[in-house]
Parts: structure tokens; C-alpha cells; sequence
């Protein structure tokens, strides 16, 4: 019973099979191999955008700082979530590959930027002139931190504010499939088409071993990203064991595929948590990740029983009574619904 996070979770059969068969013989280096061609061409298909940039990465946080890079100046101001992952998670990765920008953060409701509130930070920034930094780009994260999604509608109205004032938009994508299906819409009309300019594409928590997709859809952004990717170490010289994963990762739909059995899972599981006695959902589950508190005597009996989340048994044994205590769950494309069932069991007692 794993609900830790969907990074933890194994590699589909389909990638396993095609890194073995990318595994015979010789192939060209650094990219430069069949397997990646092919998967560059199927991540243009998908996106609708034959004339994109596209660049193969092994990890999230070199996509979003590569991307970032591209797009600011070292004086600059990339505004972000409080609780984005470029902010919380990534070792000030950002800041030092753009050479020191500066991640500026924007109030937000349930993880999501509001315009009014962008639209504020910049203008902030601009008041205050040669001495603060200056309007660079903005990031966006889809789906959030607390598990919500961003509406097309809201992804235009802060592309709008934006392009307004001239930046360009970034869309960390780790769990872009699992918003893809949420929303039901193209992912031209959930980057490019609302007025993003590049996006992480993750795979790697949608049942990838190990890659990520950076995105261009204005060529001329991407001018230097081939030398970026070079300096920082992440151009791969077996980079055909990237592209056949991403390759087979986007055959056949397999990518929506998993991102709904993802998806489907945490709403059976919300559903079950939500019943829970003194338990309570603190934000709305709209993918595969789940915010909710429990009684301390519920966590205690699930984790003693072998389940794993965001919550530990030394966390439990502090505090006096059966206080509430919140955590977060994340099921992936492989959690049974015979697991999540029996976790539920164990947390009613």
C-alpha cells in the first residue's frame, strides 16, 4: 500500500520492452539516434506544433531550469507559486542555472496564481525600478502542488497578464498527462494554444523510468538550449535509451492511459478518505494527488499495517489526543484498487 508519491511507483512493460530493444547493436550518441527522432516527431504530433524545439532531459528539475534559462536574465523575476516545485523542491536549481534570477512568489488559492495577484507582483517589481528585479517570465504548475488543476480558462487569463507585459510563460508539466485527462482537452489547447511558450513534459511520474521533455513552441526561445543542456551535463550520450522510453511512452495513447488509471485511482481513494470518521479533504482532488487529515489514530493504524504516504509513525506519536493531522497521498498508474481498498479498511478500524 504505497501512496507516497507516483515517482515511487514501477516502469509500465511497454518502456521496459522498448528500452530492451533499444538495447541491441549501435546507435548514434548525444541524441542523434532513431529512437529519439521518433520521439521527438510523436511529441510534436501530440502537441499540434510541427516546428517545435524539443529536448530530452533525465530529471523534472533540469527541464524546469533549463527552460527557465532560456527565458531570463540573471536580473530578472520568475514569478511562481508559493508552494511551486521550482520554489519548494528544487535546491535553487533555477537560480543557478539562469545565473541568480530571482523566483518571486505570488499569492495564490489552492496552489493556483490568481491573475489579480500576478498582475500585482509585477507591477511591483516594475515600481520599484534599477533596484529590484525586473519582470522575466512566469511559471506556472499544472498539475499543482496540492493536487488542483488549472481550468483552460484560468491558464488564459494568466497568459493574458503575461503577454501584456511582454513575458513569456513556462508550464512545469511533471504530472501534465494526469491534467491532460482531468481536463479532457488537446495539449495544444492546455500549452501553446492558451498562451503558454514551453513546457515540461513529464513522464517520469506517469510511468517512465527516466525522462522529461522540454518544449519550445517558439523556435527562436530555444536558440541556446542545445549549449545549456551540454554545460550542465545532461546531454546524454546513450540518448537513445531516453527517446525510446519517450518514444513508447506516447505510442498508442499508453501516456492517457496511465494518467487515468492514475487519476481514477486517487478519486476512489479521496472518495474512501472522505468517509473516514473525523477525516476531512483540504483541497479539491482534481488528478492523482490528495490532501487530507485524518485522526492520528487512523494514520497509526494504517502505517502500522505497511501502508506508506507522506507521514511517518514519528510524526503520529507527538501531540496529545486524536488531534487531526493532514498528509498527502498519491497514487499512480499501478496502485490496485484491491490496495486501496484495504488501506481504507485499515484506517476505519
Amino acid at each position: 500500500m504505497n501512496f507516497g508519491s507516483d515517482n515511487m511507483g514501477p516502469v509500465h512493460p511497454q518502456v521496459m520492452e522498448a528500452l530492451v530493444a533499444a538495447n541491441v547493436g549501435y546507435a548514434l550518441p548525444y541524441g542523434e539516434d532513431n529512437h529519439t527522432a521518433t520521439a521527438i516527431a510523436r511529441i510534436r504530433e501530440v502537441f499540434e506544433a510541427p516546428e517545435a524545439e524539443v529536448f530530452l532531459v533525465p530529471l523534472g528539475t533540469a527541464a524546469n531550469a533549463l527552460a527557465l534559462s532560456a527565458l531570463v536574465a540573471p536580473w530578472q523575476a520568475i514569478y511562481c507559486s508559493e508552494v511551486a516545485h521550482i520554489h519548494c523542491d528544487e535546491c535553487a536549481a533555477p537560480e543557478f542555472y539562469t545565473g541568480g534570477a530571482k523566483l518571486v512568489l505570488v499569492g495564490e488559492e489552492a496552489a493556483k496564481i490568481t491573475p489579480a495577484a500576478l498582475e500585482a507582483a509585477i507591477a511591483e517589481g516594475l515600481a520599484r525600478g534599477l533596484h529590484y528585479v525586473q519582470p522575466g517570465a512566469v511559471s506556472l504548475t499544472q498539475v499543482t502542488e496540492r493536487g488542483t488543476v488549472y481550468s483552460l480558462d484560468e491558464l488564459r487569463a494568466l497568459c493574458a497578464v503575461a503577454k501584456a507585459r511582454g513575458l513569456p510563460v513556462h508550464l512545469d508539466g511533471a504530472r501534465f498527462a494526469n491534467a491532460l485527462v482531468a481536463l479532457g482537452c488537446t495539449a495544444a489547447e492546455m500549452t501553446w494554444k492558451a498562451g503558454v511558450d514551453v513546457v515540461s513534459f513529464g513522464g517520469t511520474k506517469n510511468g517512465l523510468m527516466a525522462v522529461e521533455a522540454i518544449v519550445f513552441f517558439k523556435p527562436e526561445q530555444a536558440q541556446n538550449v542545445a549549449f545549456l543542456r551540454k554545460r550542465a551535463g545532461h546531454l546524454f550520450s546513450k540518448g537513445r535509451y531516453l527517446g525510446a522510453q519517450m518514444a513508447a511512452y506516447l505510442e498508442g495513447g499508453l501516456w492517457l492511459d496511465l494518467a487515468a488509471r492514475a487519476n481514477a485511482a486517487a478519486a476512489r481513494l479521496a472518495a474512501g478518505l472522505a468517509e473516514v470518521p473525523g477525516g476531512a479533504i483540504l483541497h479539491p482532488v482534481e488528478a492523482n494527488m490528495i490532501y487530507a487529515a485524518l485522526p492520528r489514530a487512523a494514520h497509526r493504524r494504517a502505517i502500522e499495517g505497511g501502508a506508506e504516504y507522506f507521514l511517518t509513525l514519528e510524526d503520529v506519536a507527538g501531540g496529545a489526543g486524536d488531534d487531526p493531522l493532514p498528509a498527502r497521498f498519491v497514487c499512480d498508474w499501478s496502485v490496485p484498487e484491491a490496495e486501496i481498498d484495504r488501506f481504507l479498511t485499515l484506517l476505519r478500524g
